[in-house]
């Protein structure tokens, strides 16, 4: 029945399983439409095809043809050079629901007909949209504190009423000798600290080169020895310590080369790169021993004299000291629960965040970025650089902040005021 149908259409219908090909008699050009309404030209094609998804669809379709041949509606289909897709398949039967758009002379008599009705929709209330979150407030936000002005001094004073007059810089250089390629040394003379502290320089203490002295300034070098190429740490001082340590006296701690340890007259200044706890948190126990051990190492110091405590802690300690804490929380190294535990813990034995100290709400103040995604340009950052001091010390506080505008590495520099 189905191929005498088709004859009769004018038409030669081929019928494979669920897909019908239409083969066209003369040369006239097809334009197919597809069922999301893409037009699609073939220039002297001869036959054209049809998909269904199901023999149910090709029942309607033969059905509704049949119909419209028998009722003389339609006998010689699909002479036209569009074939619809909707004409066939469509959810309603076009013969009985129209789909074009109605004239507006339509519509005004509807309404006369109907005022009631028409004023019912026209006054309908759209449903409301969602509001809109903060977030591109909060992106611009952060963005906009990275603007603040290159200075290297400060005008603020103590608690006391005296000016600054002892400047502590720390930076983590991600690799010495890149440092140095990237003129890092200039940094040191822009800054002119009194005691600056350098970390993760990648380099053994005999292997350090020559041009990283700087004129006034006495140089201390402590390279890992576990691992060659892996952590070390380095410190300028303008002023020669009564003495300097290297470790903190525990020997699975001290062959990674993360502490080094100078006395002066009145403080202690402790200088540290704290260990990551690994992608994954791989060395999150070691991480917690870690923090024992030098939390009591800081506290039996501080029993002597005041303690000066930097550098990059590897632990963003509250939700403010990173731009997305929700989906780094116990997922990325730097914010595991026992982490800032351990930060916390170190608090406790009579220490304090100077920055949070001076500035306890201040938002979007960072220290490192990723260099994936351009997260520097947006401020996609945590703050991993501190300055901890003993609670005596607070009254001496003048000012701290980040270095932002300062390059060559992932971390950005961070610098200390103090009335001593």
């Amino acid at each position: 029945m189905f191929q005498e149908y088709a004859m009769i259409f004018g038409r030669r219908m081929l019928f494979f399983t669920n897909r019908i090909i239409f083969h066209q008699p003369s040369s006239s050009k097809w334009r197919q439409i597809s069922s999301r309404g893409r037009r699609y030209s073939h220039v002297g094609q001869k036959q054209l095809t049809l998909a269904l998804s199901s023999k149910s669809q090709l029942n309607r379709f033969l059905r509704l043809k049949i119909h419209e041949f028998e009722n003389k509606k339609n006998p010689q289909i699909f002479s036209s050079s569009r074939l619809h897709w909707s004409d066939c398949f469509g959810k309603q039967d076009r013969s009985k629901t129209s789909t074009m758009p109605k004239r507006k002379s339509d519509t005004k008599s509807e309404s006369e007909a109907s005022p009631k009705k028409a004023k019912e929709e026209t006054t309908k209330e759209k449903p409301a949209k969602k509001p809109k979150t903060d977030k591109n407030d909060a992106n611009e936000a952060a963005i906009a504190a990275l603007d603040v002005p290159e200075t290297y001094t400060t005008d603020k004073k103590s608690a006391e009423g005296n000016e600054a007059n002892l400047k502590i810089a720390s930076w983590n250089v991600a690799g010495l000798k890149a440092w140095l390629k990237k003129d890092g040394i200039s940094y040191i003379k822009k800054e002119d600290p009194d005691i600056f502290f350098i970390m993760e320089t990648k380099i053994a203490t005999e292997s350090v080169p020559s041009d990283a002295k700087v004129e006034g300034y006495h140089t201390y070098w402590y390279g890992a020895t576990a691992k060659k190429g892996y952590s070390g740490t380095g410190l300028y001082s303008k002023k020669k310590p009564v003495n300097v340590k290297y470790g903190i006296g525990v020997e699975k701690h001290d062959e990674e080369g993360r502490v080094i340890t100078a006395e002066y007259d009145d403080f202690y200044f402790v200088g540290s790169y704290v260990p990551n706890s690994g992608r994954g948190l791989t060395r999150l126990d070691y991480r917690q021993e870690w923090d024992k051990d030098f939390n009591d190492y800081l506290a039996k110091l501080d029993e002597t004299k005041p303690v000066i405590y930097c550098g990059d802690l590897n632990v963003a300690h509250e939700e403010i000291d990173l731009k997305n804490p929700k989906t780094n929380r116990n997922k990325t190294p730097g914010f595991a629960d026992e982490e800032r535990e351990g930060f916390t813990a170190l608090l406790s034995k009579g220490f304090v965040d100077s920055f949070r100290q001076l500035y306890p709400d201040k938002e979007y103040a960072y220290s490192f970025w990723t260099y994936m995604g351009n997260c520097r340009a947006k401020n996609v950052g945590w703050r991993l650089d501190y300055f901890v001091i003993s609670k005596r010390l607070v009254p001496k506080l003048c000012d701290t902040g980040m270095r932002t505008w300062i390059m060559g590495s992932d971390h950005c520099p961070v610098a200390l005021h103090m009335a001593m």
